[in-house]
């Protein structure tokens, strides 16, 4: 799943966290009952969530953070290996990482994934 972080002409895409992330959502989700747990998704949301929070509290130390940060690809990676997610969460994730370049770009991943994991619940399968 393709999608932007960086905004244009000084704004975010308007659709970002709605039909963006919702088309995020549909697609993560039409893997099937085998993997993708809103559980295991959670995860990866919630050190989103402390990365974004550290970097509020210490911009500075952002370029410190950030292979950390990126450090979630191979996290993600050995879900992969283990079937807890699939190769649809493994590219989202890939896909937003890669553009988190700064912590603007950090906390708009954040709000992305906030608003993937509320159209997740939707639209996935009960758990």
């Amino acid at each position: 799943m393709d999608f932007t972080l960086s905004k244009t002409d000084g704004k975010l895409n308007p659709e970002l966290f709605n039909s963006i992330a919702k088309d995020a959502a549909k697609d993560v989700a039409s893997g099937g009952d085998r993997v993708n747990k809103s559980t295991q998704l959670r995860k990866f949301y919630d050190e989103i969530v402390l990365w974004d929070n550290k970097v509020l509290m210490r911009p500075e130390k952002f370029d410190e953070y950030l292979p950390f940060i990126r450090m979630l690809n191979a996290k993600v990676a050995y879900a992969d290996g283990r079937n807890l997610v699939d190769f649809r969460f493994v590219g989202l994730l890939n896909n937003g990482l890669k553009q988190v370049i700064n912590p603007e770009t950090l906390h708009t991943f954040k709000l992305f994934m906030e608003a993937f994991m509320g159209f997740y619940k939707q639209v996935r399968d009960k758990d």
